[in-house]
C-alpha cells in the first residue's frame, strides 16, 4: 500500500484545474499552473492569475496565459533607459509593470504565425482583472513619454523542460532596437 503524499506542485495543479476542461486544454492549463507556481514560489512574483480569454475581444485564447507582477522590472526599453540616464533615475526606483507570460513545453513547435496569434489576443500591458489591484505604472516620473513610445507588446516565454526546469525568454511583437551600454 502506497501512502505517499502528492508534492506541493501536484496539489497546486490539481487545485487549480478547471472543472469543465479536458484533453489538451487540461494539459495546457496544468502547464500554466506549473509556471504560475514557479513564478510565485521561486521568483517572488505577486498578483498572479491565469487568463483563458483575450482581454481585447473576450474570445478564448489559443493557450492559457499567466500575468503578474515581478519583484523588479523584467525589461527596460532603450528609449526609457536613455530617459532614466538623463534624469539620473535608478532602475530600482522604477515601479514594476504587470507582465504577460506564455507557458510552453520544450517539445512544442512554435512558428511566427503562432506567436502572432498570441500577440493578437493580448494587450500591451495585462489588466489586473478580478484581483482589482491597480499597479503603479510610473506615471508622473517623467518616463511617460519614453514608455508611450515603447511601441509594442512583449511577453515572457516560459519554456518547461521534461525535468520541470523552467527558463524564461523575453519575446517582442516586432523589432526593438538594442539596448544602450
Amino acid at each position: 500500500m502506497n501512502n505517499a503524499q502528492p508534492s506541493a506542485l501536484t496539489s497546486f495543479i490539481e487545485a487549480s484545474k478547471l472543472k469543465d476542461v479536458s484533453g489538451p486544454t487540461l494539459h495546457q492549463h496544468a502547464l500554466a499552473a506549473q509556471v504560475l507556481h514557479n513564478l510565485q514560489f521561486q521568483h517572488d512574483w505577486t498578483s498572479l492569475q491565469i487568463h483563458t480569454k483575450s482581454p481585447t475581444d473576450h474570445q478564448p485564447l489559443a493557450k492559457p496565459l499567466v500575468s503578474g507582477l515581478p519583484p523588479r522590472r523584467v525589461y527596460v526599453h532603450p528609449d526609457e533607459q536613455i530617459e532614466m540616464l538623463k534624469q539620473n533615475i535608478q532602475e530600482k526606483d522604477i515601479p514594476v509593470e504587470r507582465e504577460w507570460v506564455l507557458p510552453t513545453h520544450l517539445r512544442e513547435k512554435w512558428s511566427l504565425r503562432k506567436f502572432a496569434d498570441v500577440f493578437d489576443g493580448i494587450t500591451e500591458v495585462p489588466l489586473a482583472g478580478k484581483m482589482g489591484d491597480q499597479e503603479k505604472l510610473g506615471h508622473g516620473t517623467g518616463l511617460d513619454q519614453a514608455r508611450s513610445t515603447k511601441g509594442g507588446k512583449r511577453l515572457l516565454l516560459a519554456t518547461v523542460g521534461d525535468d520541470s526546469t523552467i527558463v524564461y525568454y523575453i519575446v517582442h511583437d516586432g523589432i526593438v532596437k538594442p539596448r544602450q551600454n
